[in-house]
């Protein structure tokens, strides 16, 4: 026997529903950060220090995607 049950709801309603906190204060305060970085003036090694905090796995997360964006780059061209 299968039973299927749909629920019409937005994703606020979900989330407090499934009782997940409500993570919007964070976000408000990362994207404050952001802005003001960028209006700051925003280098190349800001960048990079996001990515390496944001990535998962820290610096093994960006070892890994820099072995593969360098895999893709060394591809041969048919």
């Amino acid at each position: 026997m299968k039973i299927s049950v749909d629920i019409d709801c937005t994703p606020e309603e979900a989330r407090r529903f499934m009782g997940l906190p409500d993570m919007a204060p964070v976000h408000d305060i990362y994207l404050d950060k952001l802005k003001s970085a960028l209006d700051s003036g925003i280098g190349s090694g800001t960048v990079e220090s996001l990515l390496k905090n944001w990535a998962p796995m820290g610096e093994a997360g960006m070892a890994m995607w820099r072995q593969l964006v360098d895999q893709m780059g060394n591809t041969p061209k048919t």
